[in-house]
């Protein structure tokens, strides 16, 4: 199907759906919402088409006013400027029809679980971790984002062995799936008296989070065990059973919580990060299912992949998915650099489905 073939049936589709709206045929609260979704979602392409149709038709009027030789030359000139400023804007118009006509990610409007953990380097490793917990937790207030912190397992000097995060708001997922992997540090530690520069890493996972109804468990392939809190968190520690670990039989997954003093509440989180781990693990067997271009893709969302690194003494921040180096590594660790980098993953990821798009 050509390109304009499917515009025309874009615009169809749009006007039916909106005389249906406006009409009193549909009777069904359920329907009705469902055609006002499709609608809604529709809404900005057909926007987009619209603007270039009628580019397309004031680049005609112009075209014909420049070739007619009975105007004013001052006229003529002006309409030729205008005609030019038309030429060049009309293929970044088409292009955004292209990437709006892109199949979406089902669950880019998700919220989203995070995960950090440390990885290889000790200590180091886990001043990282928590670095970047910290970083996630900055770029998502300056997003105007609710950051939940789930859990906190901290081994002391502000160090972390893993924590993990809810993170509610506007497009929490889509901005933020391609964190997952990998990502190391290079400096120098403060406990280093020599001064060498160390490598550590730790390793974060970015989860769409999953409602009750995306994923049923079973109670039958639950093992909960219950067992007395360690750690930091004030006077409950040690003194109730309220700390959950759930395993999920079937597939290993095993989630603990212990923040909460209520064993209620551990468990109510435990089992939010379990539906969400089971739902990016099904996710994924979907979309290797459907793919066979993921060396295309801009990363795998694989936890063993190294996608990135932060090295202090140069003051750089390496993205090694798209050879993308920033010298601005104080601002990225705040959290307000880092929108530079999801901008480039964000349109290399769009730019390797367009360039898919047009072998298929």
């Amino acid at each position: 199907m050509s390109l304009a073939t499917k515009l025309d049936k874009i615009l169809t589709r749009y006007h039916e759906l909106r005389d249906t709206l406006a009409s009193s045929d549909v009777s069904d609260a359920k329907e009705f919402g469902r055609l006002s979704k499709e609608f809604s979602d529709m809404t900005p392409i057909v926007e987009a088409i619209e603007a270039v149709k009628k580019t397309e038709a004031e680049l005609h009027d112009l075209e014909v006013m420049v070739a007619d030789k009975e105007m004013d030359t001052e006229m003529r000139e002006m309409a030729k400027m205008e005609l030019d400023a038309l030429k060049t804007r009309l293929p970044d118009m088409e292009h955004q029809i292209k990437v709006l006509l892109l199949p979406k990610d089902e669950d880019d409007e998700r919220n989203a679980i995070l995960e950090v953990r440390a990885g290889t380097g000790g200590e180091e490793a886990g001043l990282f971790a928590a670095n970047l917990f910290r970083m996630y937790q900055r770029f998502a207030a300056n997003q105007g984002w609710k950051f939940e912190v789930l859990s906190l397992n901290e081994t002391g000097l502000g160090a972390i062995k893993e924590a993990s995060a809810s993170i509610a708001g506007k497009g929490v997922f889509s901005r933020l799936k391609f964190e997952s992997g990998v990502h190391r540090v290079q400096r120098v530690p403060e406990t280093e008296a020599s001064g060498r520069i160390h490598t550590s890493a730790a390793t974060v996972a970015v989860l769409p989070e999953a409602e009750d109804v995306d994923i049923q468990i079973d109670e039958k392939d639950l093992q909960i065990d219950v067992y007395r809190a360690s750690g930091a968190g004030g006077q409950h520690v040690n003194t109730t059973d309220s700390a959950v670990r759930i395993t999920h039989i079937p597939s290993g997954i095993v989630v603990t919580q212990q923040d909460e003093r209520s064993q209620h509440k551990n468990r109510a989180k435990a089992m939010k990060v379990l539906r969400s781990r089971l739902y990016e693990e099904e996710r994924r067997r979907k979309e290797m299912e459907r793919s066979a271009h993921r060396r295309s893709q801009v990363g795998s969302g694989d936890r063993s992949e190294r996608i990135r690194t932060y090295n202090f003494p140069q003051g750089r921040v390496t993205d090694h998915r798209v050879n993308l180096t920033l010298y601005k590594i104080d601002l990225i660790m705040e959290g307000e650099g880092l929108d530079e980098i999801i901008d480039v993953l964000t349109a290399e990821d769009q730019a390797s489905k367009l360039a898919a798009a047009a072998e298929d």
